[in-house]
């Protein structure tokens, strides 16, 4: 199962968000809910970097058990700062959706 947490701060900002484990709701490479979840996670970090300008906090590990932990640091320029937070709604927005289809393979918390 993959497990997946927001964290947000009193403005309703995301500061962070962790995945933790494997889906296995199918064969490797084959599972469509990893896939789906990877791709998404992976987009949103690399769009962060690309399109907001802003370098979070990564630390990954797909071996050991599947981890992707992504913390925002303060930033002071509003443009980026709102390019970042459109990026991580989109995110948490889209992970909400697959765990409503797979949830089954998915328990995601928002901490608000």
């Amino acid at each position: 199962m993959i497990r997946i947490i927001f964290d947000h701060n009193d403005h309703n900002d995301i500061i962070s968000f962790k995945l933790m484990g494997h889906a296995n709701s199918g064969k490797y490479g084959q599972d469509i809910v990893c896939a789906a979840v990877s791709a998404l996670s992976i987009s949103t970090v690399n769009s962060l970097f690309k399109i907001a300008n802003i370098k979070p906090k990564v630390i990954s590990d797909d071996v050991n058990g599947g981890l992707l932990n992504v913390k925002i640091n303060n930033c002071s320029d509003q443009l980026k700062h709102d390019r970042a937070q459109t990026l991580l709604l989109n995110l948490e927005n889209g992970l909400v959706d697959i765990s409503k289809n797979y949830g089954k393979y998915i328990q995601l918390k928002i901490n608000a």
